[in-house]
């Protein structure tokens, strides 16, 4: 927390500076020329009389016209939707742990929204979109790798412009939310809430923002090939995020659970296995449903044009795409599980649609519509692979976040490395390119995300100890319950 404040701090600071150097007014629509005077010289006829007139003009505010307001308006229309994931990942995370977390649950994802809106605010826009701001032009090169544009919202008239700085700031903004929230899942039961305020602070704001400059905002990984005529042939293709957005989150979610170690009571002495199976499947399955509609602001509106025939065709064929992968995820990972465990699984189920959801999301736009079944079909073998694989190896994900977000991530962008699509006809990108760029992104998260749960973990701040997550962390981190008959003797809700 005193790092948020110091952080706040400094952008308060920062933004009293800009605003005292820089006049430009922060909208269009308050753009309004001041009145001048105007000498308006006539030459009488008859006596070359000189008459000074003044004349007061205000110029009104520059109208951009309609496809401006509905490029804006949808991308603030899509970003709504990306927010109400929050309340998709809050239920699932629910529904698939303990009645005695949930208070836990739904603090941590409501200050990951919270929170990460200041820090994207103050640092993390700057970090992730240098270039938008105004740079000295005696400054050197933006370096490829670790750029800051400056604190706040960047500041633009230019009557070119695509968005409204406010829109696209909220568009991004909520993108970062949902990298952030996605770790929740994976370390639920047993972080000290106070740790994870430090770690979603720290991903928000710095880690998050650095590898996705790297991809959105013209950083390393969008410069390979040659450079022609001011841009790179050929670059790391990651359409809405496979790997921005959901591995950053996924391999963060890894680091945190191998730090903690399993939840008390999931692997007996002998190692085996004890499912803990979540007190409110309903839940995880509405919450499924809510992100799966949540998806068509995050694929979809990554199009970022809806004015022109092709853009708006564009887009729909990206939500038909995302319905597509989502179903085929969903279809393969109930019927795998159903052959494996003699019954179909519901929860490998409703994570496979969550797996195809997010391989689709790189390659949404590349892939026809048969490839899109294919992609989340293979993203749905890998959840309940994934899944499997932790359990071998005692890594405790209670809701397999990491099957769904980190190695369905992976497979999104590899995929455009691999099966045929219109990134690799156009000779945009690479195998070799999509490999370097998802391991790059993908070690950035993890090893980071590994030193900060190290430090904390030595310092005795990362996991509760075993009374208070034997008691669950709604009364020992909340003090509060969240179902009424838990306060009341011999009420508990079982778990």
């Amino acid at each position: 927390m005193v790092l948020l404040i110091g952080v706040l701090a400094v952008g308060i600071v920062t933004t009293a500076r800009a605003s005292g150097q820089d006049a430009t007014p922060e909208t269009v629509d308050e753009q309004v020329v001041a009145e001048a005077e105007v000498e308006v010289v006539a030459e009488d006829a008859a006596g070359d009389e000189v008459v000074e007139t003044e004349e007061v003009e205000e110029v009104g505010a520059v109208d951009l016209g309609v496809g401006y307001a509905l490029d804006n308006a949808i991308l603030f229309f899509c970003a709504i939707l990306v927010l109400a994931m929050q309340a998709g990942f809050a239920m699932v995370e629910i529904g698939l742990n303990a009645a005695k977390n949930a208070i836990n649950v739904l603090a941590k994802n409501f200050m990951d929204l919270s929170l990460g809106a200041m820090l994207f605010f103050f640092v993390g826009f700057g970090l992730m979109y240098p270039g938008s701001y105004e740079r000295d032009p005696e400054l050197p090169e933006i370096s490829p790798y670790v750029a800051f544009g400056g604190s706040g919202i960047y500041e633009t008239v230019d009557p070119e412009r695509t968005f409204s700085p406010q829109v696209d700031w909220f568009f991004q903004a909520v993108f970062a939310a949902t990298a952030a929230t996605i770790v929740s899942g994976a370390v639920a039961g047993r972080m000290k809430f106070t740790a994870y305020l430090v770690y979603s602070v720290l991903l928000t704001g710095f880690i998050y923002p650095i590898s996705g400059y790297w991809k959105w905002g013209g950083g390393w990984l969008t410069q390979f090939g040659e450079f022609v005529d001011g841009g790179w042939t050929m670059g790391f293709q990651d359409f809405a995020g496979s790997a921005v957005v959901h591995a950053v989150g996924g391999f963060a979610g890894l680091a945190g659970a191998i730090f903690l170690g399993p939840r008390l009571g999931r692997y007996t002495s002998s190692g085996k296995s004890v499912a803990m199976p979540g007190h409110n499947v309903a839940f995880a399955a509405i919450g499924v449903f809510v992100l799966w509609v949540g998806w068509y602001g995050f694929n979809p509106g990554s199009q970022l044009a809806f004015q022109g025939t092709s853009d708006i065709d564009a887009t729909v064929f990206i939500a038909v795409n995302t319905t597509l992968a989502a179903a085929a995820g969903a279809i393969v990972a109930m019927f795998v599980s159903w052959v494996l465990f003699a019954k179909p699984d519901l929860t490998m189920g409703l994570n496979g649609a969550l797996g195809g959801l997010v391989g689709i999301t790189a390659c949404c736009d590349a892939f026809s519509n048969y490839w899109a079944i294919v992609i989340g079909a293979v993203a749905g073998a890998l959840v309940v692979g994934g899944v499997l694989a932790l359990d071998k190896l005692k890594i405790d994900d209670p809701v397999g976040a990491f099957p769904v977000h980190g190695l369905c991530g992976v497979w999104g962008c590899m995929a455009l490395g691999i099966l045929p699509n219109a990134h690799l006809e156009s000779e945009s990108t690479s195998l070799w390119i999509q490999f370097v760029g998802t391991a790059s992104i993908c070690a950035w998260s993890f090893v980071t995300m590994s030193i900060i749960f190290g430090v904390l973990k030595m310092a005795g701040m990362l996991r509760v100890n075993p009374e208070e997550e034997q008691a669950g962390l709604d009364i020992s981190e909340h003090g509060m319950y969240a179902y009424p008959q838990d306060s009341a003797p011999g009420g508990a809700v079982s778990n």
